[in-house]
This record gives C-alpha cells, sequence and structure tokens, in this order.
C-alpha cells in the first residue's frame, strides 16, 4: 500500500520547484505566450465538445422524430 502513496499528487514544494524550472527552461518573457496558447487550446477542446454534444443530441432527436412519426406494422 505505500508505494501507492509513492506516486502522490505535488505538494506545495513541488508545484514551487515546478514552477523555478519551468521559469528556468522557458524565461519570463515566454510564460505568457505559453499560457496564452494553453488558454486557447482549452478553450477549443471545450468548444469540440460543445459542438459534439449538440450533433449527438441532434441526431438523438431526429431517431426519436423518426420512431414516432412513422405507423408501426402489425
Amino acid at each position: 500500500m505505500a508505494h501507492i502513496f509513492l506516486f502522490s499528487l505535488p505538494s506545495g514544494a513541488e508545484f514551487i520547484i515546478l514552477a523555478l524550472l519551468i521559469l528556468l527552461f522557458f524565461g519570463g518573457k515566454k510564460i505568457p505566450e505559453l499560457m496564452k496558447g494553453l488558454g486557447k487550446g482549452v478553450k477549443s477542446f471545450k468548444d469540440g465538445i460543445t459542438e459534439a454534444k449538440e450533433e449527438i443530441n441532434k441526431a438523438k432527436d431526429e431517431i426519436d422524430t423518426d420512431t414516432t412519426s412513422k405507423p408501426s406494422v402489425n
């Protein structure tokens, strides 16, 4: 059971170390550009999910309409 805690989520100290490493690798001027690109990517992903849900609901509504409008054959 102890081996599960070996790969736990980072805590405060690890976040600070990660932030310093990112700052060291990319520099202070590139970080806003990286975050802007990341934000655009997340927005695009959310828009894609919303569009996919709308398409699924539209197809479901069409199927429901087709099944209710056809007369049943006995």
